[in-house]
């Protein structure tokens, strides 16, 4: 049996009108078990949840003829594969938290046909918590392992899930446990125990058991098997777009001769393949083609080594003719391998292994994974095997539209695209940190991520998903640093400020969407958030002795005592709240975050640095310590906690070449985590090795978005030109994303992604005239660019601008405001102007 992925799947798009009305589902929860009985006197379910596990359930229809359109719908707990007479019809559901479960929609017309159909679908549950899932309070019949709910509409007939589908409870799949960083299941398939052929429609799976209906086994469930039930509660529309992309082949195949030693057994792969690379110079292996032919392997191993070229991000599909019990164990690696740098704990531990069953073999990942390097260490078996084919099936959020930025300077063209493919590469169902290491979602990152697609993507509806999922506050009004997954199903310590990066996606919905209602019904979590800090105000109205992980950057940063970075962001958001809180009528709110950001103006004058012209970093027992980070300075702007006319002093004290120096608490000098720096840091221990007096600690990639605000506020946006090369260190040796930090992590990190929007909302200085859009305010200003132009998304149509030799022609759907050089304004009508500037 084959899966043929299809690059993306049929689902309906959210903007398309649903063919099912209300909430109530015709469909029942089914599962491979029977619920258990449950327990009168019981509030609450005793049974433990089943590891992870994988269940196929199917089904057969006959029809006569093809209706037009067969809508159907569907979700799973923990997540499903979609296969429709033996073709993938989409993957889902999107992640959410456990009671805003998601379903999807599809047309399932276009995989029918007349007579006999089979609808397979493959439903893994997780067990434990990983990266991207947190489970459901199980209540006896639901939330303990894998359960499905589907249904269909047949012309008059309704086609759902129920007990005459079949089930079976595969054993083929395993996973080892999750640990430390770890958060992408390494997913383990034994073939000799699959089923061959089970998604066929030619298929016998007449030995199978048929499928158990599930209610939700509680006192107050009724027995009730179809949705709406607890613990999911009302399951809601997908909201975004389906993921899809191109396959990708490898650029660069590499083969060894058999190793000349065995490897010791072990149930987890990527240890057994980091162990025969140790050593070994992949460089110097024999560069071939597919098909490669496998030797026997009696007591040795090969190893086959991939080069994508870049980093891609999908699903690994490996086609493959080998004798019984023959093992593929693969090892994903973002970079070349080397063994001192795969001992850190940051490295990636992504993988899969393949045991073929000797006929019709093909390993078709479920796990999304990112990868650019792919290591196949063939062992076992019986006889020779050939490796006829690897490719990745990308399954990315669709880039839409048809923004673009050009300019006279090839690198600065090269970052607007690298951007654009950086967040992509961490755009699935949500916007997430790397895909590589970890694809959590966390909730300060993904700012930057939805700012990029507000300013180069036609479709903002992650944009928007991004703040929705994230509304998910701890019960004292926080949010969790990371939502879905394990970090917020532990209840554990955040990093407050996130919640402040949060607040500012709130505020970028505001003045690009303008939706007045979805931002009435965002205004109680932002307060929420702002007052979870009043506790920790000190006399002088600025925050101090702040608990929890306050990140801020990765920079070395310091926010201990009072805190003039913390302060700065929380004043930010209070302005922020302010306005949205007298765009949705509450005058009353927005006066009382006036009046604490007051407070705060006064009390940070303390901070300030007269000699040096910018903000220092905090206070410690009263007394003003000398580090004066990039981050502070560009902090107090951004705040408006600065007087403006400091503006144009702090940029300059903070963007001097001769001052900035790199310094990060975690960051080591081999491209990884520094766990003795972390040790340190867990023990308040943060050793300055460089001049505090003089040199400026420059913020890391992600902080940069909000340095980058604060030159465009001081009237210097030209300066970002010059500032954003220092991202062309990353495009080197094939990579075409932004790595996570000045010289260490991950080569693919969402958060790094600010020269994009700089290009579009300052270089271009296309952003919103007005809340909603209903305007658009240019603003050009190229630097030492002597041209550029571009096109930018509203919801109203694309902005077009093209700026060279002092002249200006726009073509807008929206009228607009011009901003001159000079500061001046001129007001122009929709359609097409051209002006001097």
């Amino acid at each position: 049996m084959t899966i043929e992925p299809t690059g993306g799947n049929a689902a309906i798009t959210a903007s398309a009108a649903s063919a099912f009305d209300g909430i109530g589902w015709h469909a029942h929860w089914i599962g491979a078990e029977a619920p258990s009985g449950g327990s009168p006197a019981s509030l609450g379910a005793t049974e433990a949840r089943e590891p992870f596990h994988r269940t196929i359930f199917r089904t057969t229809v006959d029809l006569d003829a093809i209706p037009a359109v067969v809508p159907a719908r569907l979700t799973a707990d923990s997540r499903y594969v979609l296969i429709v007479n033996g073709v993938e019809a989409g993957r889902g559901p999107a992640r959410s938290q456990p009671r805003r479960l998601r379903f999807d929609e599809y047309d399932l017309a276009p995989f029918l046909r007349a007579g006999r159909n089979t609808i397979a679908v493959l439903v893994t549950y997780y067990g434990n918590p990983t990266a991207f899932w947190q489970p459901a309070a199980a209540n006896g019949g639901l939330g303990l392992d894998a359960v499905l709910a589907l249904e269909a509409r047949l012309g008059d007939d309704w086609l759902v899930t129920d007990a005459d589908w079949k089930v079976h409870r595969a054993s083929a799949w395993t996973a080892p446990a999750l640990e430390g960083l770890e958060g992408v299941p390494v997913e383990r398939v034994d073939a000799r125990e699959l089923p061959d052929g089970w998604a066929d429609p030619g298929f016998d799976d007449t030995g199978w058991p048929t499928a158990h209906r599930r209610p939700a086994n509680h006192i107050g469930g009724f027995g009730r098997t179809q949705p709406p039930t607890d613990p999911y509660g009302a399951l809601l529309p997908r909201g975004t777009a389906a993921v899809g992309g191109e396959r990708v082949a490898p650029a660069i195949v590499r083969v060894s001769s058999e190793l000349p030693f065995a490897l010791e057994p072990g149930e987890h792969p990527v240890p057994r393949v980091r162990a025969a690379l140790d050593g070994h110079d992949v460089s110097g292996d024999l560069e071939t083609a597919f098909p490669v032919a496998v030797p026997s392997r009696s007591g040795s191993a090969t190893l086959i080594s991939l080069d994508f070229g870049r980093v891609v991000v999908g699903t690994v599909h490996i086609s493959l003719e080998a004798a019984a019990g023959t093992t593929l164990d693969i090892l994903y690696r973002e970079r070349p391998h080397s063994k001192e740098e795969s001992e850190s704990f940051s490295i990636p531990i992504t993988g899969a292994r393949y045991i073929a069953r000797g006929e019709n073999d093909r390993f078709d990942a479920i796990e999304v994974n990112g990868l650019r390097y792919a290591h196949l260490l063939v062992s076992g078996g019986d006889a020779s095997a050939v490796i006829t084919g690897v490719e990745v099936q990308e399954r990315l959020y669709p880039h839409t539209g048809e923004a673009f930025f050009r300019s006279d300077d090839a690198e600065i063209d090269a970052l607007y695209a690298a951007g654009i493919r950086t967040v992509q590469c961490n755009a699935q169902d949500a916007f997430t940190d790397c895909p590589t290491r970890e694809q959590r979602a966390w909730v300060g990152d993904g700012v930057v991520h939805q700012l990029v697609h507000l300013t180069t993507n036609a479709d903002w509806r992650l944009a928007r998903a991004y703040v929705a999922l994230g509304n998910s506050p701890r019960p004292d009004g926080i949010l969790p640093m990371s939502v879905v997954g394990e970090i917020e199903s532990s209840g554990g310590f955040t990093i407050p400020d996130w919640s402040l990066h949060w607040v500012h996606g709130v505020h970028n919905l505001y003045r690009y969407l303008g939706d007045e209602q979805e931002i009435r019904a965002l205004l109680p979590t932002v307060e929420r958030v702002l007052r979870w800090y009043l506790p920790y105000l000190d006399d002088r109205g600025t925050l101090a002795e702040v608990p929890e992980w306050n990140l801020v950057d990765w920079s070395s940063v310091f926010v201990t005592g009072r805190s003039s970075l913390l302060t700065a962001l929380w004043a930010r958001g209070l302005r922020e709240f302010a306005e949205l809180s007298r765009f949705a009528g509450n005058p009353g709110a927005a006066a009382w975050a006036d009046e604490l950001h007051a407070q705060a103006a006064d009390g940070y004058e303390d901070f300030w640095d007269e000699t040096r012209g910018t903000y220092i970093d905090h206070i410690l027992d009263g007394v003003a310590q000398p580090a004066a980070s990039q981050a502070a300075g560009a902090t107090a702007i951004v705040s408006g906690l600065a007087p403006r006319a400091r503006w144009d002093r702090i940029v300059t004290a903070i963007t001097d070449p001769g001052t900035l120096v790199v310094r990060s608490w975690i960051g080591g000098e081999d491209g990884s985590y520094d766990e003795v720096k972390i040790a340190d840091q867990m023990h308040g221990i943060q050793r300055i090795d460089w001049d505090p007096e003089r040199e400026v600690v420059i913020a890391e990639p992600f902080y940069s978005y909000l340095v980058h605000d604060a030159v465009a506020a001081a009237g210097r946006a030209g300066d970002l030109v010059t500032l954003m090369r220092r991202w062309s260190q990353f495009l080197v040796d094939g990579y075409d994303t932004f790595g996570e930090c000045w010289g260490w992590g991950t080569p693919v990190h969402g958060w790094s992604s600010t020269p994009t929007k700089d290009l579009v909302q300052y270089v271009l200085g296309v952003t919103p005239g007005a809340a909603g859009f209903t305007a658009v305010r240019v603003a050009p200003s190229l630097g030492p660019l002597g041209f550029a132009e571009g096109s930018v998304p509203t919801p109203h149509g694309s902005v077009r601008v093209r700026v060279e030799g002092g002249t200006v022609a726009i073509e807008s759907p929206l009228p607009g405001i011009l901003v001159h050089t000079d500061g001046s304004e001129e007001e122009f009508a929709a359609g097409s102007v051209t002006s001097t500037l």
